[in-house]
């Protein structure tokens, strides 16, 4: 099994509306599904009104993210899938919800890393 990253930046959010009502249903009925299946790991929207902050080595934190890169936004979804093909049809089924096209990711596996 593999954790895939189903993503998705806060600009390609273009819905309002009766659009944006449905978009929230819809994706909550994946969710729902993806939970029934067993392959839902984790899911969120980033919280823009929250800015980042740089936590050095040392404890320093600094406002605001890594100087010149783009800002990290929008909802992402975490699944842990057999293979990328089952990826893309859960990908497929968040786009459809969401209206709007999903980035997909895989992660490198670590076994250290996982529960």
């Amino acid at each position: 099994m593999t954790n895939f990253l189903i993503s998705f930046p806060a600009a390609a959010m273009t819905l309002t509306g009766e659009a944006l009502q449905r978009s929230d249903t819809e994706s909550r009925k994946v969710v729902a599904q993806a939970k029934a299946a067993g392959v839902w790991v984790f899911g969120a929207g980033i919280d823009e009104g929250v800015a980042p902050e740089l936590i050095g080595a040392d404890g320093t934190v600094t406002p605001g993210g890594y100087p010149g890169a783009p800002p990290i936004t929008g909802g992402f979804a975490v699944f842990n899938l057999p293979t990328r093909a089952d990826a893309v049809v859960w990908a497929t089924r968040l786009a459809d919800a969401c209206g709007c096209p999903q980035e997909l990711r895989e992660f490198l596996y670590d076994p250290e890393s996982l529960p």
